[in-house]
């Protein structure tokens, strides 16, 4: 597989009552070609948060975008622009970070959790000298992480419920 050059497509989710922001690395594949974070079937990401929030598991961008913003959490991705092999983290390169102050500004977070190590990482590296806010890694949602199971992945996301 080739490496391609991926400008990040979507607009962060998040309102002025956002308190939590939740980043991934970057769009995978399906995302981008379904518009919206998470798109991947096998992604365990909306029954994570759903379960978490008591909410039925949102189907539509509208849907997902509600539940976001009903319980103040805002999401984006730490990577504005790199060089991928498809939807691997590992091959990811030359990274333009997103501009999270945009976001820090108009809101009211206070938590910010990375989706995976990867997104982590990358947040400490770029984003953090940036903020001063530390960001709590969580074990990935991505169907790569196989070895998380979904009741695994809500014990340990439970975190962000926590204040």
């Amino acid at each position: 597989m080739e490496y391609e050059h991926i400008v990040h497509s979507f607009e962060p989710v998040y309102d002025r009552a956002s308190e939590i922001l939740i980043l991934g690395t970057l769009p995978s594949v399906k995302s981008r070609e379904n518009n919206f974070y998470y798109g991947h079937k096998q992604n365990r990401f909306w029954k994570v948060l759903a379960t978490l929030l008591k909410e039925p598991v949102p189907h539509t961008i509208e849907e997902k975008k509600a539940m976001l913003l009903a319980h103040r959490i805002a999401l984006w991705d730490v990577i504005q622009s790199c060089d991928i092999k498809g939807s691997s983290d590992s091959s990811i390169k030359n990274v333009q970070p997103t501009d999270i102050g945009m976001i820090l500004e108009k809101t009211n977070i206070t938590r910010i959790y990375a989706n995976g190590n990867k997104a982590g990482q990358l947040y400490k590296r770029y984003q953090f000298p940036v903020t001063g806010i530390e960001a709590m890694v969580l074990p990935s949602t991505s169907p790569a992480n196989a070895a998380w199971s979904l009741e695994r992945l809500c014990e340990a996301w439970h975190v962000i419920l926590e204040q």
